[in-house]
């Protein structure tokens, strides 16, 4: 923690509910919300919008003039670790990754800030936009102010533009059978920060791993001829790898063996710090799942809600590990090995 919140005794991740991505809406409960929200006439924008909100890619793509697509997102959620600095550093790099997700790079963000004015310190704040400051510009992306509102509960994120080549985009519903997946940061992050809220300890291997830029291995995706992706963020990677599947109309098989995991993610699974958000994803993908004889720990571990995850390629990735393959469409969208 920095000296600020050490002098004042208080810990972020204590002034809210959840934490980071494991926040988020559930999956299955969001899809009920926005079913149907879609244009009156889609066919009317079907030369502009190239992605839209059909399978729940990782942000919009609108097409524009010279040959050109405009990428848009959003994405905040409660501290996830108790540093300040650190929680706006991790944030921002979950927003960008959206635009890394689907082959674009960023090139403006502005802040998204709720703040529980009268009892945390506006300094601490501060620390937030600073961190998130520092990994935009390390991404090359602009910052150019944002929005604040006076929250009972901290909350930061940004809104990022970006830019892409509408003919070499990561797409979620491009999935074909005989390809690789290749996932480009170990997993655990969840359950590790689950503890950090529970006893306060710090896991730097955690911290590292969500402020690590997913631009190096979206450019390396684009690069190997890869066309279909997604990040791993708070749905899990079964949650994510389930819209993938069930979007591209094709199976995913997993290698549980060849899954990278953080050190500690499995003992802290085994010592109960698993979020909510993690059983709901589990539960929501399990009657879409043949386990195969993998036992509860695996299932969570694989269903942890990520915060700032690496991405999930169809295709190989170079450094990456491959943890599978999809396969033509079977009774199940995800059968574990």
């Amino acid at each position: 923690m920095t000296e600020t919140t050490e002098r004042a005794g208080l810990r972020l991740t204590q002034q809210a509910h959840g934490g980071g991505c494991a926040c988020k809406i559930p999956p299955g409960e969001l899809e009920s919300i926005v079913a149907g929200l879609v244009a009156p006439d889609p066919s009317a924008y079907a030369n502009e919008l190239v992605i839209g909100l059909d399978d729940g890619d990782d942000a919009a793509v609108v097409r524009i003039e010279g040959g050109r697509a405009v990428v848009a997102t959003a994405d905040f959620f409660t501290p996830v670790v108790d540093d300040p600095y650190d929680w706006g550093r991790i944030a921002a790099t979950n927003a960008l990754s959206d635009v890394y997700a689907v082959g674009g790079e960023p090139i403006v963000a502005v802040n998204l800030l709720g703040w529980p004015r009268e009892t945390l310190s506006m300094d601490l704040a501060r620390e937030v936009l600073r961190g998130g400051l520092d990994v935009a510009r390390a991404a090359g992306c602009h910052v150019a102010g944002g929005h604040s509102v006076d929250d009972p509960e901290p909350k930061y994120g940004m809104a990022v533009t970006g830019l892409a080549d509408p003919e070499r985009l990561l797409r979620i519903d491009a999935g074909r059978a005989g390809t690789p997946i290749s996932l480009t940061k170990p997993l655990g992050v969840g359950v590790l920060n689950t503890r950090h809220k529970a006893t306060g300890e710090v896991f730097a291997q955690a911290v590292e791993v969500m402020t690590t830029l997913n631009r190096d291995a979206s450019r390396a995706a684009l690069a190997a001829g890869a066309r279909c992706a997604t990040d791993v963020t708070g749905f899990g990677l079964l949650g994510h790898l389930y819209k993938l599947a069930r979007a591209s109309g094709v199976t995913a098989v997993v290698d549980a063996a060849a899954v990278p995991y953080l050190e500690g993610a499995r003992q802290a699974v085994r010592d109960g710090y698993v979020s909510g958000g993690t059983r709901r994803n589990l539960d929501w993908v399990r009657p879409h799942l043949d386990p195969g004889g993998l036992g509860e720990e695996d299932l969570l571990l694989l269903a942890d809600a990520q915060t700032s995850g690496g991405l999930l390629v169809a295709g190989e990735v170079p450094g990456a590990p491959v943890v599978g393959e999809l396969v033509p469409r079977e009774a199940a969208a995800i059968r574990l090995a």
